[in-house]
Parts: structure tokens; sequence; C-alpha cells
């Protein structure tokens, strides 16, 4: 038997029905993760589209799939807000173009530096984000626009669902989709193959349409009428606050991906990722994303997970999974019109409860509780202020975290009463521990000979060199002997002497 023979029964095999898996995943999320944008629910289908037949045939990550994220709505919902749906064209084309040429330059391994908790904090700001504002459309109310108003107004809002008969059956077919969803992964056996969002959304568009309930459903234009191409749109460029929002969009749908990547390659012994490659591969699928005008896509770990579990072994079934993704856009758009909102936002809510580190943020807080910090203040920054800004915000509470424990200095006073006092410093003496060594000399006898043991310092600035020549300086105008200087491979204060 020939290789290609073999080569095609292993993907009819093992591929062909792992690339049915995804898409039945797939679906509801793009419809999903569209609507939530507020854009046509046709978009996010494209942008599935365009992950699993562009990106998906290009080298870097073999398994992982592309598509509209959860993780990027809230950043488009403000975009969209902002600029309108046609400048969502310009925005995604701009930052596919930049993640190119930032694969192109290699700095894919770069994003693997940016510390885990900034991107759980990202992740944590982004699902409570997503499920305050998809609690509105449950309850058929319209979301504020600021994070914190969002919030804030919940409790208003179960109020006024709780007086309304038509806010309460939306809010039942809500939850109920949720229940589903959730209870669904929880069955033995094969049931678990047929993924449990998509059983919660057909049981909802089915007791929407046979209990004629007063819900709103997907609002269906047809592909052609939706699709807005950024060629006659590019002028919009010009704004500095949209170039602004493309550099967003590059940055955070490339940090996702790439944390995507890694996390699907703990999940199978197969090739590993090329990251600076995944990086292009992710680029031009959004440049042609931008082109179409549809969503921005990222590599998605719930879609990459289930592919993984589901048995694939090569890109041929995230490539499938596009190619079913098309027939359906193409063939039976008109579906989409059953499914209530609320279903749609309940899907939402399960997807943004899974963005949530529920059970890693208890052991982070008990070993590692900079760590904590930092993502909560991530997560917080992203809720007060907006997306982007609160990313960078938690790379420099990160980036502060690392220089102040990396900064860690000790001090040993050793006094037996007879000769002169021992004081040893062991690790980094930085600015930042400053104020501890200066306290602990300053409390040494200025009487007593001292003998100051530098040896045990991996490093010593300038400013901590500058502050022990003076301390030594003054204690040996008071001291009857000079301090006694014990150095390592560093240079002494230049004041201090035997």
């Amino acid at each position: 038997m020939t290789t290609p023979v073999r080569r095609a029964m292993r993907v009819a095999r093992t591929d062909l029905p792992a690339s049915i898996v995804v898409f039945l995943v797939a679906l509801p999320l793009c419809a999903g993760v569209a609507v939530a944008s507020g854009v046509p629910a046709e978009l996010g289908l494209v942008t599935g589209v365009v992950g699993g037949l562009v990106a998906g045939v290009l080298p870097g990550s073999s398994l992982q799939v592309s598509g509209p994220a959860a993780g990027l709505t809230v950043l488009v919902a403000e975009a969209v807000g902002t600029y309108g749906v046609a400048a969502l064209g310009p925005i995604v084309l701009v930052a596919g173009l930049l993640q190119i040429g930032l694969g192109a330059l290699r700095f894919g391994r770069w994003f693997q530096a940016i510390s885990v908790a900034v991107v759980q904090g990202m992740l944590t700001g982004i699902g409570l984000l997503l499920i305050a504002a998809q609690l509105y459309v449950l309850a058929g109310a319209t979301a504020p626009s600021s994070g914190i108003d969002k919030l804030a107004g919940l409790v208003r809002l179960a109020v006024q669902a709780g007086t309304s008969s038509t806010a309460l059956t939306a809010v039942a077919v809500g939850l109920g989709t949720i229940v589903i969803a959730v209870r669904w992964a929880q069955l033995p056996g094969p049931a678990r193959l047929v993924p449990g969002t998509l059983v919660a959304v057909t049981a909802a568009s089915a007791a929407t349409a046979a209990l004629d309930l007063p819900l709103a459903t997907v609002d269906v234009g047809g592909l052609l009428s939706v699709l807005q191409p950024s060629i006659g749109q590019l002028r919009q460029l010009a704004d500095v606050g949209v170039l602004g929002t493309a550099v967003a969009f590059a940055l955070v749908a490339s940090a996702e991906s790439l944390f995507s990547a890694s996390a699907v390659d703990r999940m199978h012994h197969g090739s590993r990722t090329a990251f600076d490659k995944e990086l292009i591969a992710q680029g031009v699928g959004n440049s042609v994303c931008g082109v179409l005008g549809s969503l921005p896509m990222t590599a998605v770990i719930v879609r990459s997970a289930a592919n993984v579990q589901a048995g694939a072994r090569t890109k041929a079934s995230r490539v499938l999974h596009g190619v079913w993704l098309l027939v359906f856009v193409a063939a039976l758009p008109a579906v989409l019109a059953l499914i209530p909102l609320p279903a749609l936002a309940g899907v939402l809510i399960h997807a943004g409860f899974k963005l949530l580190p529920v059970k890693v943020l208890p052991q982070l807080w008990r070993e590692h509780r900079g760590e904590a910090l930092v993502l909560a203040g991530t997560a917080g920054a992203i809720l007060l202020i907006d997306m982007f800004q609160g990313v960078l915000i938690g790379i420099g509470l990160a980036v502060a975290k690392s220089a102040w424990e990396t900064s860690h200095v000790r001090v040993h006073v050793t006094d037996s009463g007879q000769g002169p006092i021992h004081v040893r410093l062991v690790g980094n003496a930085t600015f930042l521990r400053l104020p501890v060594i200066l306290t602990a000399l300053s409390a040494l006898p200025a009487h007593r000979a001292v003998q100051l043991d530098l040896r045990g310092l991996r490093h010593v600035d300038h400013a901590c060199q500058s502050a022990l020549s003076t301390w030594a300086d003054r204690h040996n105008s008071t001291a009857p002997t000079p301090v006694l200087l014990l150095a390592g491979g560093h240079d002494p204060p230049s004041a201090s002497g035997p």
C-alpha cells in the first residue's frame, strides 16, 4: 500500500471524525462571539472558515484550531462601538500585518517571556467583562459601555429582570442552556463526543420555537450583505486611535495564540509548535480576515483541546473543520435565525467562566502570592480602564515584582561583644533594598569596629556602592579603627578599606 493511500486512510480514521467534533464545537461559539462583539453572526463564521482554510494549512502548530475567540470579544466590542463596524476590517488587517512582521523578526518566542500571571489576569478580566455583558443580554437589556458600569449595574438589572415576565423567560432559557452545557460534559461514554454547547443551543432553539417564546433570535442578513471588505475603508487608518487599537489587537491575539499553543503542546506527544511560524500563520489569517472585514482570529484553547481529545493527528482536522463551516455558512445560514439570543448569551457566560482561574488562584495565593497579586492587578486594571492599558499595567506589575524579588538581600549582624562587629550581606544589593541595608548599618554602635563582608553579594549597583561608601566614611570618623571590608568580585566602596 503506497504512502499517500496510507496517509488518506489515517486522515479518514482519525482526523475526519475530529474535524466534525471541532466544527460542532466551533459553530455556536463563532456565532456567539460575533453577536457579543456587536457584529452579524455570519462574520464570526467567516473568521472560523479563515482560521481553518488559511491559518490551518500554514506551518506552526499542527493541532491547535483558530477562529473568533471569547478573549477578544471585549476589545472588538469596544472598537466597533467607538469606530463602527466598517473600521473593523482595517484594524484587523493592520493587526495581521503586525503579527507577520513580529513573526518574521522572530519575536514569537519572546511572547513566552510574558508572565503567566499577566495572561491569566488578562483572561480573568476578559471573562468577568464577558459574563457581565452577557448577563444584560440574558435579561434583554442594554449593557453599559464601561466595565465598571457593567458590574455596578448588575443589582439594578436583577431587580428589573425580576419584574418582567419576558425577561424571566429569557433568563430561564439562558440558564437552561448553561445547565445543559455543564451537565452534558459530565455524562459518561460516547455521549460526550457531541459538544454540550451544541446540544444546549439546539435544545433552547427547539423549546423557543415549540413554545413560541417571545425571545429575540439571531439576526441573519446573508453572507454577501454583511461582508465589508477593508479596501474601501483604509482611510480610517489615518486615525491614531484606530492604529492603537490595531496594535492592541495584534498583541493580545498573539499572546493568547502562543499561550494556547504552549498549552496544546502539553496535551499531545506530536510535533511541537514553531512559535515564529505560528505567529506568521496567525498574521496571515488575520490579514485575510481584515480584507474580508470579519472578526479577528486567534488560536482557541477550547476548540484546540476538543481537536486533541477527539483523536486528531495532523492539521487535516482543523482544515476540514473550516470546510464544514464554509458549507454551513454558504448553504444553511438561515438556521442561525432559529437561535435565541439568551441561548448564545448562556454559551458565552459558560465560556467566560472557563476563562476564570477558579482552581488556579487559591494555590497561586498559597505558593506564589506575588504572582496572585499581579493576576488580580491585571484583571482589576482591565475592569477599571480598558484591555490594552490593563495588560500594560499587568506587565509593569510583573516587572516590578521580578525586580523586587531579584533585588532580595539579607543582612546578618554578628556581635560577640568583643572585637569587631561582623556584618554580612547576601543577595543582590540594589537601590530597591537600600533602606533595609542602611537601617541595619545605622543601628550599629558608632564607636565599635566593623567588619563588612560583601562576599555573599551577587550584584551591587551604583546606588548601593555610593551609599556604602558614604556610610563607611561616616563610621570611620567616629570609630577607633576603619571599617574592614571583605569584598567579592564586584567593585568595593571606594572609601572603605582595612
